[in-house]
């Protein structure tokens, strides 16, 4: 086997939820992808336990809509109560979110990718290798060469690209060479997962108790599951903290006892907030923590991974057909990274809540928050909106993005010739360009070829009750159209990664912004990304 090359188009190394998923997204979109894993079997003890709307959209994009509920519940809320059991904050979660899944899911990590695993296998183009740890990259300018070990023995491979979503100790990271920003962000957690021999009903279902004795986690942790987190104090040592006498003794008074529940795991994690500067370098890419790591306080560090997945993806898909000039690549850093310094500054912030030792400091703390009535809005500091902010996007003349322009795109119920779902579900989920107009009347003929080369969807909306033939969109629910009007627009062209490239006013902006997406994508004229 080691004199033989395997060639696929994208290399995948990490076989984590991040990898899966880029691997499936690719592999749906016919790309050959292998993805090598260094661990035999799959890692069988839970981790990550949330993802939201825009999550669950992805997953369903990457063929899990059916398998949702094996591997996840809806949560409708999550509470920060101090010692006294007074709320501190109150977020809500109900109902759907605006990507048209439940706007919060706790889920259980081994089961999901258990389903991610399924959809790789019925891909033709798709490879999961596990039981390979990489030795050698080597980055030869138009292609990868890679090297791995196997119990079978070793292995070759000449790939176009290589995506890194090894972890946090990441080996394509290092290939790279990448620099990275740390805020100094440490604590340490000692992390319970335990599955009740008998179904309860946790009231609230996810709750931060910011307790300066012992700051403590309680959420669900998918279905049948829950998680216990507990901040290691000044004096205790991880030894000490990471022991199952520890885990049932801080249990006990939750009622969670050896004889009425069973204890999955119990690990000492160190709470970290960084991001890796660069996310590309010539043929390598990196993705989810290798990327980046942030505390678990807003539950968004699996889904700034997913994130890096959706993104990444069909800018790689456009890159290997040869639509799209490689600098496109280029705009995957500019994106992902500022959008995920978001997350982490979230994180952090909350983090600065939760983890208060000082008596005093918790009292004063206790005493502004209940003030004011544990409205997030009122009590975090403002930060920047979780939209892209640089990159692919249509700009002023200023370059600054235009209204509309990088925010994420809801996902609207439609009717298309006589099928009625889910946008993603009747449309697809490559390029759409939908207006309250015909698009394809307001597009030269160069256009419209532009566009299908792309697998771009043209879609003529019109209201809730009309009678939409074949080629045009009832609005079901009336949403879509009034969505677009708040913006001052009667069109936009959407991603594939659901994020808005640009909204039109009118017909001639529409036309003027599919040369600027055209240029953008063919012309290597993107800017910014180091190489």
């Amino acid at each position: 086997m080691a004199d033989e090359w395997l060639t696929p188009d994208v290399l995948v190394v990490g076989a984590g939820p991040v990898g899966l998923t880029t691997a499936a997204l690719l592999g749906r979109l016919g790309r050959r992808v292998t993805v090598v894993e260094r661990w035999p079997e799959p890692y069988p003890r839970p981790r990550a336990v949330h993802f939201d709307d825009e999550i669950a959209r992805v997953f369903a994009q990457a063929g899990l809509a059916a398998a949702m509920k094996q591997f996840g519940e809806s949560a409708d809320a999550y509470d920060w109560r101090n010692a006294a059991g007074e709320t501190l904050l109150h977020f809500d979660f109900s109902g759907t979110g605006p990507s048209g899944w439940p706007t919060s899911t706790m889920s259980h990590q081994p089961s999901l990718e258990r389903a991610l695993a399924d959809v790789l296998e019925g891909l033709p183009g798709v490879t999961l290798m596990r039981g390979a740890t990489v030795t050698k990259i080597a980055d030869r300018g138009d292609h990868v060469e890679l090297a791995a070990t196997t119990s079978s023995g070793p292995l070759r491979f000449a790939a176009a690209w290589v995506v890194g979503c090894d972890g946090a100790n990441s080996t394509v990271r290092d290939a790279m060479g990448s620099e990275v920003t740390d805020l100094g962000f440490f604590y340490d957690w000692l992390i319970l997962d335990v599955v009740p021999h008998e179904r309860r009903e946790w009231r609230p279902a996810n709750l931060q108790i910011c307790d300066p004795r012992r700051p403590t986690t309680a959420v669900a942790g998918g279905p049948g599951r829950r998680r216990w987190e507990f901040m290691r104090l000044p004096g205790e040592t991880v030894e000490q903290l990471n022991t199952q006498e520890t885990a049932w003794r801080l249990l006990e008074p939750w009622g969670m006892t050896p004889r009425n529940a069973t204890l999955e795991r119990h690990a000492v994690y160190t709470f970290q907030a960084r991001w890796t500067d660069c996310w590309r370098r010539g043929r390598l890419l990196l993705a989810g923590d290798a990327a980046h790591l942030m505390p678990p306080f807003a539950g968004q560090g699996m889904c700034s991974g997913i994130r890096d997945a959706a993104n990444l993806t069909w800018k790689l898909d456009l890159v290997l057909g040869s639509v799209a000039d490689p600098a496109l690549l280029d705009t995957y850093t500019l994106e992902r990274r500022a959008h995920v310094q978001h997350a982490i500054g979230m994180s952090v912030e909350l983090g600065k809540v939760i983890c208060v030792m000082d008596p005093e400091l918790a009292a004063r703390r206790d005493a502004r928050m209940t003030g004011l009535g544990g409205d997030p809005a009122k009590i975090l500091p403002p930060l920047p909106p979780p939209m892209l902010t640089d990159g692919l996007l249509y700009r002023r003349p200023d370059g600054s993005p235009a209204p509309g322009a990088g925010l994420l795109s809801p996902q609207p119920r439609l009717r298309v010739g006589g099928r009625t779902g889910l946008a993603d579900d009747v449309v697809g989920n490559g390029f759409v360009v939908a207006a309250a107009f015909d698009p394809a009347a307001a597009l030269r003929p160069d256009q419209l070829r532009f566009l299908a080369g792309i697998g771009a969807r043209l879609l003529h909306i019109g209201g809730p009750v009309c009678d939409a033939p074949v080629d045009a969109a009832a609005d079901v629910e009336g949403t879509y159209l009034p969505y677009l009007a708040g913006y001052g627009a009667s069109a936009v062209i959407r991603r594939p990664d659901h994020y808005v490239f640009a909204m039109a006013a009118d017909a001639e902006a529409l036309a003027d912004q599919v040369d600027d997406l055209q240029r953008q994508l063919t012309a290597g004229q993107t800017t910014g990304g180091a190489r």
